[in-house]
């Protein structure tokens, strides 16, 4: 299958360019000339690479805008101009970049591509385990030390979740838009409930250590 690229890097000196040759190298490339259209592309189509010339674009990816769904874990790779200066490399990968490469040497950011792609796949496993917790997203099921939990959908996505990142604090704005679709900030117990019933549900199936931390004021992470 041909991997989705968006790339968002007019350069005025070589229009096209990139799109070209990348486009024969066997990537489905789209272009998007300002930020605000790649933003759109990535929230619709949802490429599996962005290459950027802006570092601003890259932020916004990563944090995420309210009533906005995008993959904010989709690998980046930052454009530079020949011989960048170190610092604004360094400011790349600060701002959320992946990898930083110049746009003109055109086999290595091909290399640099689809070393992105492997990793990127090798990284969505289907069996996550976390401490004595299994989540198996084929079998839609969570077993704690070889027990099934029996959890309705919306906690099992909520395992999910939690499981792929499991000592990050996610919000429950966060959480609201990535496990149940909402847009905007809402006033709703909705996810402390859900939160609630999971951490019980695998208390009761026999795990020892604490899952589902309650961090007060900020959101919920699977471990402490």
């Amino acid at each position: 299958m041909r991997a989705a690229l968006l790339l968002a890097d007019p350069d005025p000196a070589r229009p096209g360019y990139l799109e070209r040759n990348l486009s024969s190298d066997g990537f489905d490339v789209v272009e998007a000339g300002w930020s605000a259209q790649a933003l759109d592309i990535a929230e619709r189509p949802r490429p599996d690479i962005v290459l950027t010339g802006e570092m601003e674009l890259c932020a916004r990816l990563r944090e995420g805008e309210p009533g906005r769904r995008w993959d904010r874990n989709v690998p980046v790779i930052v454009l530079t101009a020949p011989g960048a200066d170190p610092v604004e490399r360094i400011r790349a990968f600060e701002w959320g970049a992946d990898d930083v490469a110049e746009r003109d040497l055109y086999p290595e950011l091909v290399a640099r591509i689809h070393a992105l792609l492997r990793r990127a796949a090798a990284g969505q496993a289907d069996v996550l385990e976390v401490g004595e917790l299994v989540v198996d997203r084929r079998a839609r099921q969570v077993r704690v030390r070889g027990v099934p939990v029996s959890l309705a959908a919306r906690e099992f996505d909520l395992a999910v979740g939690l499981a792929r990142d499991p000592h990050r604090v996610f919000t429950k704005e966060e959480l609201l838009r990535d496990v149940w679709g909402y847009g905007g900030r809402l006033v709703t117990r909705t996810v402390d409930s859900h939160a609630s019933r999971l951490r019980r549900k695998l208390c009761a199936a026999g795990a020892e250590l604490p899952y589902v931390i309650n961090v007060w004021g900020r959101g919920y992470r699977l471990l402490e």
